[in-house]
């Protein structure tokens, strides 16, 4: 019967670990592509969590075992009638303010109930298994290791096995399958619990010391009280992990793409710290982990305060081990300072709290707050604080050490803010190094503290605070807005000739202070690029046929637009259009396009109430930082572009990328529709060109036939696209495959 158990609760979480991404997927396309849809998913199903975890401790305590049984039996058929899984009819989220109580409403109705049940059974099977009599019976919590492999296989099996696979019906329809399974082995356990156990595990092993603590964690895993403190450590060791993984989500997504592998692995890290810490037998040891903490938070503090988001390679690798470090950490304290099994739902239940406290902090509380993702260095500065040692870490020693713990990481702040003012002194191109090597050296200081908890953590925190009063590569902030879609920053540059706008910390216009240029496009949209050439060479030829522009940013290419000919910009993010119509930031709009339309919302939902067959030319220019929406560039998102496209019109792609390269993507999609595609690449860009405002870029344009393409089909600048793509479509995109790792 152990085997029905174990297997109960391993489908039971991988179902519940499936279905997260699955329906986050779904739901995806209808706000950008914005890795807020994730974040915010994820707290709801962390919410949902903690409800699951509420009934299973109330549950318990208040109807005996015998009847929680038989109501929890019920309670599993319920979802039966709401599967498979689907979006409901007539959801569309709403265009001009934020949509995160919307998309929390629809996840509450698509997928409440059947997230709910899940929720409650690893709780629930622990405690019926507790009561069995069986001889591991005494001490349950080796069944939570079950529930987090099947977690994480649950989680990773979607993105590399399902996903690639399946379409999303099929998914629900499996999932489905899934969920019938689980009725069948969960009334096999109720049948084994009714038929042996009494009412509660047998108090001779309720208060059997469980494990034994690391150095340096307190065991007080065999103490029967459960006090308020307690309960409030617990709280807070479970809201460090939970913070820090979706702050790391938030940076490793923004700036390459948020799709479900990226979501999974660091939920599948944070879910791997949980198995390792209750496993039977202790695989990691506590006083390493907390010895390789201040050693990698070393490069994260200098990466952070210089806001580095490349390589890749090394700084994606870096946010998960911390990831994984911090969570092993806090994670371990907690499973050395587990509870008798009597008081195992509350346990679980406040782990919840903890995870749900979290979520909330970063998608709700912090947006509203912060003006920049603050939220991520404040979760790592806990960790230091908190991993090694919990709270008895930080009042540890004598009076004079505790002292010097508040006194030195102040002096280190001080001193590092000194020296970034003095490098104002220095050539702007000098500036950067010389920042590089002042946080680098501040870093190291925050190492020789590490042995203090409280000391560390202090450091730490600032020399962060102390990086503020660096400029570095984004220049002089003159105004920042944070939204469901990210952080966008108004720049003066570092010479104050151009003011520029960053999305995160890739650059979306910029335009020069000097009257005399202000109607020219800069950065990636100059006259002698791509794009230039694009509305030089087919503007004429396309006479006064609209134009469409899927993503405003600054306002840039309104420039190009000629007298009396209407043009439409299509933008998700209603903080972008306040920035580019304010004309204290940029006038692009202004000058150039006074009557242009800007319709707020997805764009391939706005563009389904465009006319068809309207467009002369189509740009499709949309970015969340440096990370395209990827349901722009399938099958299906390209016959919507050709629907609104006039006969002889054009598509224009801004293929500009750090990270991915799209041309053989979309030269895979053109080919599959029948369509020529041409690429050009201007990424030589001398000093000289740099320092007037002309930034290297890359665009790619279709046409029903070669000759809609006028000259640029003639230009041996604009060679045929590749092909060698696999065919994207809503169902299906491989970023692996096209993925930049140098």
């Amino acid at each position: 019967m152990l085997l029905v158990f174990t297997a109960a609760i391993f489908a039971s979480a991988a179902l519940l670990f499936i279905v997260q991404p699955m329906f986050a997927r779904m739901v995806l396309p209808m706000l950008g592509g914005s890795p807020a849809v994730w974040n915010t998913a994820l707290v709801f199903f962390q919410a949902a969590l903690l409800a699951g975890y509420a009934y299973a401790h109330a549950s318990t305590r208040l109807l005996g075992l015998r009847r929680q049984v038989l109501l929890h039996l019920v309670l599993l058929l319920l979802p039966l009638a709401l599967l498979p899984i689907a979006l409901p009819a007539g959801w569309a989220p709403p265009a001009d303010r934020d949509p995160t109580l919307w998309l929390l409403g629809l996840l509450a109705v698509a997928v409440g109930l059947p997230f709910l049940v899940l929720a409650t059974s690893s709780p629930v099977l622990q405690r019926w298994f507790a009561a069995t009599g069986h001889p591991s019976s005494a001490d349950p919590y080796f069944l939570y290791a079950a529930s987090n492999v099947g977690s994480m296989l649950g989680l990773l099996g979607y993105p590399l096995l399902l996903e690639p696979r399946l379409r999303v019906a099929q998914q629900s329809r499996l999932w489905a399958a899934g969920y019938g399974l689980l009725v069948l082995l969960m009334a096999g356990c109720a049948w084994w619990v009714l038929r042996r156990a009494k009412d509660g595990p047998r108090p001779p092993l309720d208060d059997a010391p469980l494990a034994s603590a690391p150095a340096g964690v307190e065991a007080r895993g065999g103490a029967d009280a459960v006090s308020a403190g307690r309960r409030a450590h617990w709280v807070l060791l479970s809201f460090i992990p939970s913070s820090l993984m979706i702050g790391a989500t938030t940076h490793i997504t923004t700036d390459i793409a948020s799709f479900p592998l990226l979501w999974a692995i660091p939920l599948a890290i944070y879910l791997l710290s949980f198995i390792l810490v209750f496993a039977r037998r202790t695989l990691l040891a506590h006083t390493a982990m907390a010895r390789a903490l201040p050693i990698l938070v070393l490069p994260m503090v200098v990466a952070l305060a210089l806001r580095a988001n490349q390589p890749v390679v090394v700084l994606v690798p870096l946010h998960l081990l911390i990831l994984f470090v911090a969570s092993v950490l806090c994670h371990g304290q907690l499973a050395h300072d587990r509870p008798p099994p009597r008081h195992l739902t509350a346990f679980y239940l406040w782990l919840s709290v903890g995870g749900v406290l979290g979520g909330l902090f970063n998608v709700l509380v912090a947006p509203q707050v912060f003006t920049s993702i603050a939220e991520y260095p404040i979760a790592l500065v806990l960790a230091c604080l908190l991993g090694p040692a919990g709270v008895a870490g930080l009042v540890a020693g004598s009076p004079r050490q505790r002292l010097l713990d508040l006194l030195l990481p102040i002096l280190l702040g001080a001193a590092t803010a000194l020296a970034l003012a003095r490098l104002q002194a220095f050539a702007p191109d000098a500036r950067p190094v010389l920042a590089s090597l002042v946080f680098a050296l501040a870093a190291l200081v925050s190492f020789g503290f590490s042995r203090r908890p409280l000391r560390f953590g202090l450091a730490v925190a600032a020399v962060l605070l102390a990086s503020r009063l660096d400029t570095g590569r984004l220049g002089h902030a003159l105004y920042t807005e944070r939204s469901f879609f990210g952080v966008n920053r108004v720049a003066l540059s570092e010479d104050a000739d151009y003011r520029l706008l960053y999305h995160g910390t890739s650059l979306h216009g910029m335009q020069s202070v000097d009257p005399e240029r202000r109607a020219e496009p800069l950065s990636y949209y100059t006259r002698s690029g791509p794009i230039g050439q694009v509305f030089a060479d087919l503007g004429g030829r396309l006479g006064h046929l609209p134009v469409g522009a899927v993503g405003l940013g600054a306002g840039s290419i309104a420039c190009y637009r000629r007298p009396e000919q209407p043009w439409t910009f299509f933008e998700i993010d209603p903080a972008v259009e306040r920035i580019a119509r304010d004309p204290r930031h940029f006038t692009f709009l202004r000058d150039c396009a006074p009557d242009a339309g800007v319709v707020l919302g997805d764009a391939r939902l706005s563009l389904r109430q465009a006319g068809d067959a309207g467009f002369g030319v189509l740009v499709l220019d949309a970015y969340s930082s440096d990370a395209i929406p990827l349901h722009l560039i399938t099958r299906e998102a390209l016959a919507l572009y050709l629907a609104k496209l006039a006969p002889t019109g054009v598509l224009v792609f801004h293929i500009s990328n750090r990270h991915l390269d799209l041309e053989p993507v979309l030269g895979r999609l053109a080919a599959d529709a029948g369509l020529t595609a041409l690429v050009r690449s201007d990424l030589d860009v001398d000093g000289e060109a740099r320092r007037q405002g002309t930034h290297p870029s890359e665009y790619l344009v279709m046409a029903r036939d070669p000759a809609h393409l006028g000259p640029l089909a003639r230009d041996a600048r604009w060679a045929p696209a590749r092909t060698d793509a696999p065919l994207w479509t809503d169902d299906f995109s491989s970023l692996l495959s096209v993925f930049r790792w140098l």
